[in-house]
C-alpha cells in the first residue's frame, strides 16, 4: 500500500494483479502472432524449469512436513525462481549463448500468469509456502472495517502450518486457539 504499510488490501491485491493480467496478454499476443517461429522444445523446457526447481519441491516438502516448518532455502529457490530480474539475466544469457528467439517469450508468460492468474508472488520467510490466511491479516482486515477474502485454493481454511512464528506471534495464536475451545 505504501512504503510505511508493505502490505495490501482485497482490493489493491487485485488491481496489482491485473497489472500482471496485461503483461501476459501481451506476451500471449507475440505467442500468437509468432507461433510458426517459436522453436517449441525450448519453449517448453524454458516454461517448464521454473518450476521444477522453483515451486515443486518446496511443495512437496511442505505437504510432507504436516504441519512442521520447511527449510527457508525452499522460499529462496521460489523467490529466485520467480524473479523477472533472474528471468531477464536467463533471457540475456540465452541471448548471448543461443541466440535471441520467440521461445524466450514464455519466461515473462509464466510470471506473468503465475502472479495475474493465480495471485502468486514472492514469499515470505514469515508465512507458510502455500497460501493459508493468517489469523492476524484477517484482524487487519476487521480493523480497516474490509470484507474477508475468500479462502485460496483450499477447500476449508486450514490452520497456517509450515513456518515458525515469532514467540509474540505463538502468543497470539495460542490465546485464539483457547478462545475458539472457549467458544465451543
Amino acid at each position: 500500500m505504501d512504503q510505511a504499510n508493505p502490505f495490501e488490501t482485497p482490493r489493491t491485491y487485485s488491481l496489482h494483479r491485473a497489472e500482471y493480467l496485461v503483461g501476459l496478454a501481451v506476451t500471449t499476443g507475440l505467442i500468437i502472432a509468432h507461433f510458426g517461429e517459436i522453436r517449441w522444445l525450448p519453449a517448453i523446457a524454458l516454461f517448464l524449469y521454473i518450476d521444477l526447481i522453483g515451486y515443486i519441491p518446496g511443495a512437496i516438502a511442505f505437504k510432507r512436513a504436516g504441519g512442521r516448518p520447511i527449510h527457508k532455502a525452499y522460499y529462496v529457490l521460489y523467490n529466485t525462481m520467480h524473479s523477472l530480474i533472474t528471468q531477464g539475466a536467463v533471457a540475456a544469457l540465452w541471448c548471448w549463448l543461443v541466440k535471441p528467439e520467440w521461445a524466450l517469450l514464455v519466461l515473462p508468460f509464466h510470471l506473468f500468469g503465475d502472479r495475474g492468474l493465480f495471485g502468486n508472488f514472492m514469499k515470505s520467510f514469515a508465512l507458510p509456502f502455500e497460501p493459508v490466511r493468517q489469523p492476524g491479516y484477517l484482524r487487519l482486515l476487521d480493523d480497516l472495517g474490509i470484507a474477508h477474502p475468500k479462502p485460496a485454493g483450499h477447500a476449508m481454511d486450514p490452520v497456517p502450518v509450515g513456518h515458525v512464528p515469532a514467540p509474540r506471534v505463538r502468543q497470539e495464536r495460542q490465546e485464539h486457539q483457547e478462545r475458539q475451545e472457549a467458544v465451543r
